[in-house]
């Protein structure tokens, strides 16, 4: 295995469950990751894709805002021109279609396979079922976004449309700037994204996964289906079947294996208010702004953005303080002094679907990474699937939407 965040533990724990010894190599097993700082949401009503029709012309303005919700590095612009291209393609109707289609396929599995891990791993009380609230300050931006919400229902997401007075008697710490609201009651969020990571990880080291620091810098063939994993330094791993799921990393693995990607990394930011001052009981997403607000064990973590950048640009920590100061907006109460920041690599494809499935070279090499803002949604479907891949060699779903080959 190689990657060790949330989709590479759950797939560890699945393939450890059905009886595989597993090594996982990671370029810091212990340290923080996308995993450690995410929002902390079970997104399960997430099964509409980034790019809708007239979205790219709409992100295309937020660029020309330096602190705006989605963000280019001018040095990496050019590098970012064949992801934008497919981009740009799958906001038709008709892949936006196919595309909720498949990322419902995934999403109506997700309590089914999450909760029996948590059990397993004792991190059942992890989880909270309180759905989430997405706000919105105008009637404009409430109606343009009731295609996507009609999308949602269309595949199976439970939603209830509200008035800004009910949404304040649900989060009384909302003030008078919400005007509208949706309520998703399938969605759920966990107390702490790292103490879940901790836990999966000290489950699986008892269960005896050997893990291992270290670089994976590629996957060579032996001489019959054995696989040699080539790790910085000189170090080398022998494999019967080698997983990816190294998230942003993962893209240039696939491309030294022979396949064809098109991966980003798109790199949130959040701010974590461990005395926020406003008591706040499900996660609230702030539509319009495109950030969000959950409550976590650790304190209120207030995170968003898209930046694209690359995987060597240093972070720019302001974005993390306008997110604070933009929440203020809505809570008029928060407290916004003395949180942490701190920006994580998203693993991006451009038509919002993982990858999931063997290499079209290596067929012994199986691809679970891309999940985007997914990851820890996914994780635990994303793993069974693989597992089914590695002892069945068949999944219980259709994984051609999400076979690596869709880029070449």
């Amino acid at each position: 295995m190689v990657g060790a965040g949330v989709v590479g533990l759950a797939v560890a724990y699945h393939l450890v469950k059905g009886g595989a010894n597993v090594t996982l190599i990671d370029r810091d097993p212990h340290g923080d990751k996308a995993s450690f700082g995410n929002a902390g949401g079970i997104a399960v009503t997430e099964v509409v894709p980034a790019c809708l029709p007239g979205t790219l012309w709409r992100a295309l303005g937020w660029m020309l805002d330096p602190l705006g919700p989605v963000a280019v590095r001018p040095p990496h612009a050019l590098r970012l021109i064949p992801w934008l291209v497919h981009f740009a393609r799958s906001g038709t109707p008709r892949e936006v279609e196919r595309i909720s289609r498949a990322l419902a396929a995934i999403n109506s599995r997700v309590y089914d396979d999450l909760m029996p891990m948590l059990c397993e791993t004792g991190l059942a009380s992890e989880l909270h079922r309180h759905g989430a609230l997405s706000v919105y300050e105008t009637e404009k931006g409430y109606l343009r976004d009731m295609p996507e919400w009609t999308c949602k229902q269309s595949n199976g997401i439970v939603v209830e449309f509200i008035t800004g007075d009910e949404a304040r008697r649900m989060e009384p710490a909302l003030g008078p700037l919400v005007h509208r609201a949706v309520l998703v009651p399938q969605w759920s969020h966990v107390s702490d994204p790292k103490r879940l990571m901790q836990g999966l990880i000290a489950w699986l080291c008892k269960a005896g996964v050997e893990v291992r620091r270290g670089e994976v810098i590629h996957v060579l063939p032996g001489s019959t289906s054995a696989l040699t994993l080539e790790v910085e330094g000189g170090e080398r791993v022998a494999a019967s079947k080698v997983v990816i799921a190294a998230g942003a990393w993962s893209a240039s693995l696939a491309r030294r294996l022979g396949d064809k990607i098109l991966l980003e990394s798109e790199r949130g930011y959040n701010t974590t208010l461990p005395f926020s001052g406003v008591v706040v009981q499900r996660e609230l997403i702030f539509a319009e702004r495109k950030f969000v607000a959950t409550p976590l064990s650790c304190g209120l973590r207030i995170g968003g953005a898209a930046e694209f950048g690359g995987l060597k640009a240093p972070p720019n920590f302001q974005r993390s303080r306008t997110l604070a100061e933009l929440a203020r907006r809505y809570l008029p109460e928060l407290k916004i002094e003395g949180g942490t920041n701190w920006a994580g690599h998203r693993p991006t494809t451009p038509d919002s679907l993982p990858v999931i499935g063997a290499s079209r070279r290596q067929p012994n090499v199986l691809y679970a990474f891309g999940h985007g803002h997914l990851g820890l949604t996914q994780a635990a479907t994303t793993g069974r699937l693989v597992s089914e891949l590695v002892f069945r060699g068949t999944a219980s779903i259709d994984l051609t939407p999400y076979d690596i080959g869709r880029f070449g």
